[in-house]
C-alpha cells in the first residue's frame, strides 16, 4: 500500500490515536444525556405536500433538542403496518443537509422507517440557536472553544443524533432493537456518536468518519479543507499557541475516538488510505477504539469520496436487522 503520507497500514491497525482525552469525560457525557433526556421535545410530524409514494409515507419530523432548538428530520415510513420494522438513521455530510426523498427510498422499499438529521445549523432546517461566549468564526468545530465545554456545537449536534434515535425507537412501528445508523464523513463521525450515545443501536456503518484526533490532523499539516477552521482559530485567536494544549485537550470532548468505546452495536467501517481531508490515521484512531464486533472494508486508492460498492455493502449489512 504505497500512500506515505500517513503511517504504514501496520502501524494503523494498532495507532493509539493522539488528541488528549479528558479526565472528566464520562461524566460530561453523562451530563450532557442527563439534559437531553429532561428535555420534552416536542414531536410534530408533518406530510410532505409535494412527493409521496405508493410504498412509504414521507413527512417532516421536528423534535426540540437541548438549548431549545428546533431540529428537523425527513421520516419515511413504510406503508402497510404489520409487526413492527427496522429502522435506519443516515447522517449527513458537513455543511451541507439530509438530502432529498430519492436517496432514502431503497431502505423504505425494503420495509424500514427512516429518519434523515438535518444538523442544526448547517445547510438544512435545523435551528442553531447560538448563545456562545466568544468567537462564532465560521466552522462548527471550533463553536464554543472561547467558552464553557458545554457549549461546544458538536455536544448539541452528537446529542440531536441519540435524540433522533430514541424518538424513532419510540414510534409505535418501530422495533427499538433493530435500529442502525450509517454515514459518511461527517455523518460518518455521527453515525458513530448516536451508536455510542443511544446504546440500543443494533448497527452502524460508518466511511472515513470526520472529527476524530484533532491533534493528528494538527501535526500532519493537514488543518485544511473541513478541518481548515482549526488553523484559522489559531491564526485569529492565539496567534502564538499559548493555549494549544488547552484547546486540543477541550477538542477531545467532542472527538468521536473517545466516545466509540460506548458502542454495543455491530460496526461495518469503510476506511479510505488515500484520504487527505479525514487522514487514515484519525479514521484508525476510532476504528481501534470500538470494543464491539467490528468489520474493516479498507479502499487503499481511494480519497475522501464514497469508494464503490461500500453503499451495497452497507445496505446489505442493514438488511440484517
Amino acid at each position: 500500500m504505497p500512500h506515505l503520507f500517513d503511517l504504514p497500514f501496520e502501524a494503523l491497525e494498532s495507532y493509539p490515536g493522539t488528541n488528549p482525552r479528558p479526565a472528566d469525560f464520562d461524566a460530561y457525557w453523562e451530563d450532557a444525556l442527563h439534559e437531553m433526556r429532561a428535555a420534552d421535545p416536542q414531536v410534530i410530524i408533518i406530510p410532505d405536500r409535494e412527493f409521496q409514494t405508493s410504498f412509504a409515507e414521507c413527512a417532516h419530523l421536528w423534535f426540540t433538542g437541548v438549548g431549545g432548538a428546533r431540529v428537523h428530520a425527513k421520516l419515511l415510513r413504510p406503508k402497510g403496518g404489520g409487526e413492527p420494522h427496522p429502522a435506519v438513521l443516515p447522517f449527513h455530510g458537513y455543511t451541507v443537509d439530509c438530502g432529498g426523498w430519492l436517496d432514502k427510498l431503497a431502505y423504505a422499499a425494503a420495509g424500514y422507517t427512516v429518519a434523515a438529521l438535518d444538523c442544526r445549523g448547517q445547510g438544512g432546517l435545523s435551528e442553531d440557536v447560538g448563545g456562545v461566549q466568544g468567537n462564532t468564526h465560521h466552522g462548527h468545530i471550533i463553536r464554543g472553544l472561547n467558552d464553557t465545554p458545554d457549549k461546544l456545537l458538536y455536544r448539541s449536534i452528537f446529542l440531536d443524533t441519540a435524540q433522533l434515535a430514541g424518538i424513532v425507537m419510540a414510534m409505535d412501528d418501530v422495533d427499538e432493537n433493530r435500529v442502525g445508523t450509517l454515514g459518511g464523513s461527517q455523518g460518518g463521525a455521527l453515525a458513530l456518536a448516536c451508536a455510542a450515545l443511544e446504546p440500543r443501536i443494533a448497527r452502524t456503518a460508518p466511511l472515513h468518519p470526520f472529527l476524530c484526533d484533532y491533534q493528528r490532523v494538527w501535526e500532519m499539516d493537514l488543518a485544511m479543507n473541513a478541518y481548515g477552521e482549526l488553523k484559522e482559530f489559531f491564526r485569529k485567536f492565539d496567534p502564538q499557541h499559548k493555549s494549544e494544549a488547552e484547546i486540543f485537550r477541550k477538542l477531545g470532548y467532542i472527538d468521536v475516538q473517545h466516545l466509540v468505546p460506548r458502542i454495543k452495536a455491530s460496526v461495518l467501517m469503510g476506511v479510505t488510505l488515500d484520504d487527505r481531508i479525514c487522514p487514515p490515521s484519525t479514521q484508525f484512531a476510532a476504528y481501534n477504539k470500538i470494543e464491539s464486533a467490528k468489520s474493516l472494508e479498507v479502499y487503499p486508492d481511494f480519497g475522501h469520496e464514497p469508494p464503490p460498492g461500500f453503499a451495497e455493502k452497507t445496505f446489505t449489512f442493514m438488511m440484517g436487522l
